[in-house]
């Protein structure tokens, strides 16, 4: 199915792209703290939305 050239290419793909995001992360992670304070409330919010209409979709039917 795959050549063996492929897949190692996938392997060091996979592999290289998670490395940078977790450096990149790490050198963001302070602004991070500092600009999205306060966002889990946000995500919370939507959380409670989703489960909100799901329990009047239930209700309702």
């Amino acid at each position: 199915m795959f050549s063996q050239g492929q897949l190692l290419f996938a392997l060091f793909f996979v592999v290289s792209f998670t490395t940078i995001i977790i450096i990149m992360y790490r050198k963001d992670a302070v602004g991070h703290k500092i600009h999205y304070r306060g966002t889990y409330k946000i995500l919370l919010g939507f959380i409670l939305a989703i489960v909100a209409l799901f329990l009047i979709k239930v209700f309702v039917h």
